[in-house]
């Protein structure tokens, strides 16, 4: 499956099939959070959310592709990402795009 975010793909002509997307909420173990918390005292990365956000956007693309795959798409173009914070430690990630077929 190709992603792209642009409205187009370099040599294919597009034929339009639906909108997709996939979501997720994802958190953080409560000892890591805790760990965590004290990272922001020194400042510096926090590796577990970044870990955490990474996952996040792994499944929740792996979950649009999985959409996409089921209307025949051969790619998704105008791919986007948003995220929100739930609650402290667990955030929502969302990826939409535009399935489309090859003609």
């Amino acid at each position: 499956m190709i992603l792209v975010n642009t409205d187009f793909i370099t040599g294919k002509e597009l034929e339009t099939l639906s909108i997709v997307k996939g979501s997720v909420v994802h958190s953080k173990h409560i000892g890591k959070d805790i760990l965590s918390a004290l990272k922001t005292l020194v400042g510096g990365e926090i590796v577990s959310y970044t870990e955490m956000m990474n996952e996040a956007r792994a499944i929740a693309t792996k979950r649009m592709v999985e959409e996409a795959e089921k209307l025949g798409a051969d790619a998704i173009i105008n791919v986007r990402y948003a995220t929100s914070n739930i609650m402290q430690g667990a955030a929502e990630v969302i990826v939409y795009g535009t399935a489309v077929k090859f003609k």
